[in-house]
């Protein structure tokens, strides 16, 4: 009997330290851990942020395009003067780009919304990280589409690098392109071929 009270008790303590010796991690290991983590964060954050400035700069450029080929189509549809300017109050044009946009149809051609010139479209402002320099004006396109003066729209990020760059060109014609990365650098260039440039 005491012989097989021994043998329950062997294995009992064996089986203890076993599960002990299984159950943990040695300082060594969690150290290498922690290493492995560090090293895939510091190659996998930075991608991610690049990733999503991208993502944001590609949505606002879309908006805006959106809104200033509707103020092209909305003159040629009406045949009248279709004006796209930034405002803060959805009534006056301002003078900051980065402010919402709207777009509205300009019937006595004096380039002010009057009280009777509804507003046909609009967008919202830049987000905060990024800053949208435009002409001193507004946009005033005319029923047959074109524009006065051509202008360029363009799009930084708050870190000043050029690779974040985007510009939207509206041509004589009133056609709205984006800008090119025609040298695969990984920076977009103007129609002239020029790198696009951000300063703070």
């Amino acid at each position: 009997m005491r012989v097989k009270y021994d043998l329950e008790a062997k294995f009992s303590l064996n089986l203890r330290c076993a599960i002990s010796q299984e159950s943990g991690v040695s300082l060594f290991e969690l150290l290498i851990g922690m290493a492995i983590v560090g090293i895939i964060m510091s190659i996998g954050v930075p991608s991610m942020k690049d990733m999503l400035i991208r993502s944001q700069v590609t949505a606002q450029i879309n908006e805006l395009s959106a809104v200033i080929q509707y103020a092209r189509h909305n003159a040629i549809n009406e045949q009248a003067t279709s004006v796209i300017c930034p405002t803060t109050n959805f009534s006056t044009c301002s003078v900051s780009w980065d402010d919402p946009k709207m777009v509205f149809t300009d019937l006595d051609d004096n380039g002010i919304r009057g009280d009777s010139e509804d507003m046909v479209a609009g967008a919202g402002n830049i987000l905060d990280t990024f800053d949208l320099t435009g002409p001193a004006g507004s946009i005033t396109f005319q029923g047959n589409g074109s524009v006065a003066t051509p202008a360029t729209l363009q799009i930084c990020h708050e870190d000043n690098e050029a690779k974040y760059s985007r510009a939207l060109i509206i041509s004589l014609q009133g056609r709205v392109t984006l800008t090119e990365d025609s040298d695969d650098d990984g920076i977009h260039e103007n129609n002239s071929g020029t790198p696009l440039s951000c300063t703070s």
